[in-house]
């Protein structure tokens, strides 16, 4: 029997989605699964889909003829592609016109925009879902929102992020690196841009300057808002760092006191996920799918509202009872969210039910 085939496209890559690839890639390959995996190259240093068992092949982020091309010779013979984000799934849709090979499509998160550039995205989402056979959803407002662009069939799938590696003596190391081994450490992390809400953070820890001791927030992650961040944090001497791109992310989230996320929206965010999963505290902006995703687990502020996001993460840190209650809800919150294994399970019978009329198994 020849095995089945999928091709995986990623297109800019969220932590998130790449991270799921990551995980789909080795978990369908454990699975008698081929797996080809097309994203940048830069994806494939970070996360080491060949590592995992798949065939890597660089493509480029570009729409261009050239990109189309090296995409359509991937996705050739393949059984499914799936491709993961907007900007993927119109590449992908582009590329694989005529091949006659089943599209499924994953929404992680969604974009904002407004104006000229709001009509574009609605375009692409609609071209997008349109030449999907099969759209997923991370939250079921991404399906709802699938449908409302035309998907023919689209469902919720609420995808599994893998587990936070182990910490132990790795969070004194962390503390004390960053500065806050007699103070409260909190954390934020995810890519500098606007809808990551670091503005509304920043704005937030100018309330914090008056306690004592003085709270350090340090954000992880890069961005093309960093040098912006960063002289604001300087004229305004607020007390935070930006410590870039990490590759020990569990370690440092273990080692905060808070996590802090002030998006504004989120699906199932992989900040959320980890730190609930490590019990530690979260303040979050009640957006998109995160009061789905933490339920009672989490303390929960509106977004936009800098007064509300400074006294919650305030009043947490004078109240260690309330942080270790969040911590247990967490921990139990987190064992209520689907495993990899079942996000695979899942898929995978996607890509059966799709291929069931295509050929024999």
């Amino acid at each position: 029997m020849t095995p089945l085939r999928t091709v995986q496209v990623l297109g800019g890559g969220s932590a998130g989605s790449s991270a799921h690839v990551r995980s789909l890639a080795a978990g369908l390959v454990a699975r008698g699964v081929r797996v080809t995996v097309c994203a940048p190259a830069e994806l494939d240093r970070a996360y080491d889909y060949g590592g995992a068992g798949a065939h890597h092949v660089p493509v480029p982020r570009r729409t261009d003829p050239a990109a189309l091309a090296a995409l359509r010779g991937a996705c050739a013979g393949a059984d499914v592609v799936h491709a993961h984000g907007l900007h993927a799934a119109v590449r992908t849709a582009l590329a694989i016109g005529g091949l006659r090979v089943p599209l499924v499509v994953t929404w992680h998160t969604r974009a904002h925009a407004e104006g000229p550039r709001g009509r574009l995205l609605r375009l692409m989402e609609r071209r997008a879902v349109r030449a999907a056979a099969v759209v997923l959803g991370a939250s079921s407002e991404l399906v709802d929102r699938a449908r409302a662009r035309g998907a023919r069939d689209a469902r919720l799938a609420p995808v599994a992020v893998p587990a936070p590696h182990a910490v132990t003596d790795a969070e004194n190391k962390a503390r004390a690196e960053l500065g806050a081994v007699d103070r409260p450490l909190l954390m934020a992390v995810g890519s500098l841009v606007p809808d990551q809400g670091y503005d509304l953070l920043l704005d937030a820890a100018a309330g914090w300057r008056g306690l004592d001791p003085m709270p350090l927030l340090t954000i992880a992650g890069e961005g093309r808002e960093r040098a912006r961040l960063q002289r604001r944090i300087e004229d305004e001497e607020l007390p935070v760092q930006l410590v870039g791109r990490r590759d020990d992310i569990s370690a440092l989230l273990a080692a905060a006191d808070i996590a802090v996320l002030a998006s504004r929206w989120e699906a199932r965010s992989v900040l959320a996920q980890e730190a609930l999963r490590l019990g530690v505290p979260l303040v979050a902006t009640a957006v998109g799918a995160i009061p789905e995703l933490v339920g009672d687990a989490a303390e929960l502020v509106p977004h936009g509202d800098a007064a509300a996001l400074s006294g919650a993460v305030t009043r947490l840190l004078a109240d260690p009872g309330r942080r270790r209650s969040l911590a247990a809800a967490g921990r139990a919150q987190a064992s209520t969210w689907p495993t990899e294994d079942q996000t695979i399970a899942q898929i995978l019978s996607v890509y059966d039910e799709l291929c069931q009329t295509r050929r024999p198994r």
